[in-house]
């Protein structure tokens, strides 16, 4: 039995002219495929969209689906450079042979045919999130393929060709609007971090495992912007073994006070999940929990919602996460058991009968408290003194 309790526009008078939240999908995302043996497998994209649509959450009256659009060419070179750009679509095509020029190459960034025309469309789903909110028409804007946060201007990274937050968030500049740019994802948005290192604009804030023991390497506390941007570039490393309470603990100590302190007229959120506690590629503890937490406090809190995709490499935990967050956004609750249509025929994919994780608690969590109350001691020091309103 599927069960959506409907908790808020009790009637339809509520509705009569009320925004609609948007969600961004294509049936084309799973045509692409980085190669056989790639952790960033494109079925979680589908399978997400499948059991949100099972749990009847595309059937809501302050719903609308549409679907992804690829981006024009023009609109990458706001960020990337023209020859980094040709040489995506040379790869693309086989014709490209410079392994390892531009960050390409095999092993995190492979060649591999589409890799152009992805690129595209998940940046093209990024930025019709970035236009319908920033024009007014939606409040929240969920792209599930987007959050590819670790491209740099001319070169690929961590998974990544183009970076669609940058690009989205340039957008949302264009238009005049001041921007929160907040990532969850285990690995640090350092592509996202150094396009705006020096842009009061922007606040970027990060929580990811400490960079001493994954990739990229950066994100480290005393990161905290240049010149005009000095105190607008935010990062919480956190030690493998971090759980939803430290996790928590340090997202409260950190992020309402800086959110109230600027004040942005939008939020651009990377919603990974591979800080999940059988994450393969990280070391983090994190479950559902913790994750429904910040989505909670951003459907609450946020004046106005990009919401992107990210990171995450066990297939079940994106799947259940995307799902629950976009319940959350439309502000309903799912029953805790996925509904048998979609375990029928998706089942084997998912490997899960529940869709919330248990109750988890890191061996580590003494040690994981001590670092984060040392992180926020610091930023408290370094950070919130600076940030204002009229960054």
């Amino acid at each position: 039995m599927i069960m959506v309790f409907h908790d808020r526009h009790s009637s339809s008078d509520q509705l009569e002219g009320a925004l609609k939240n948007l969600f961004v999908f294509s049936d084309e995302f799973d045509r692409f495929q980085y190669d056989g043996t790639h952790p960033l497998r494109m079925e979680r994209l589908t399978l997400t969209h499948e059991l949100c649509k099972t749990y009847g959450l595309f059937d809501l009256p302050d719903v609308q689906m549409i679907r992804a659009e690829a981006t024009q060419e023009e609109s990458l070179l706001r960020f990337h450079t023209p020859a980094y750009v040709e040489v995506l679509k040379l790869a693309s095509r086989g014709e490209f042979k410079g392994y390892y020029t531009h960050g390409l190459g095999p092993g995190d960034n492979p060649m591999f045919a589409g890799l152009w025309e992805w690129s595209l469309l998940h940046t093209g789903a990024s930025l019709q999130c970035a236009r319908e909110v920033g024009e007014g028409r939606s409040r929240i804007a969920f792209n599930i393929s987007g959050g590819l946060h670790h491209a740099h201007a001319d070169r690929a990274s961590g998974f990544c060709y183009i970076n669609d937050p940058v690009l989205a968030i340039y957008h949302l500049l264009d238009r005049g609007m001041k921007v929160m740019y907040l990532d969850i994802d285990a690995h640090h948005g350092d592509g996202v971090q150094w396009a705006f290192y020096e842009d009061p604009r922007v606040l970027t804030i990060s929580f990811h495992q400490d960079g001493r023991t994954l990739f990229p390497g950066t994100g480290d506390v005393v990161e905290t912007g240049r010149g005009p941007g000095l105190g607008y570039s935010v990062n919480i490393p956190m030690l493998p073994g971090t759980d939803d309470t430290v996790f928590w603990d340090g997202f409260c100590s950190i992020v309402p006070p800086l959110m109230e302190k600027y004040r942005p007229d939008v939020v651009v959120s990377q919603l990974g999940v591979d800080t999940f506690v059988d994450d393969p590629l990280a070391s983090l503890e994190l479950t559902t929990s913790g994750f429904c937490r910040v989505v909670s406090f951003l459907a609450e809190k946020a004046p106005s919602w990009v919401a992107l995709g990210g990171g995450g490499y066990a297939v079940s935990n994106v799947v259940r996460a995307w799902t629950l967050a976009w319940s959350i956004m439309n502000g309903r609750t799912l029953d805790d058991d996925i509904p048998a249509p979609f375990l029928s025929g998706f089942g084997a994919h998912v490997g899960k009968l529940k869709l919330r994780d248990k109750e988890h608690a890191s061996d580590r969590r003494e040690e994981c408290a001590r670092r984060m109350r040392e992180v926020t001691r610091y930023l408290e020091k370094h950070v919130l003194t600076r940030v204002t309103c009229n960054g």
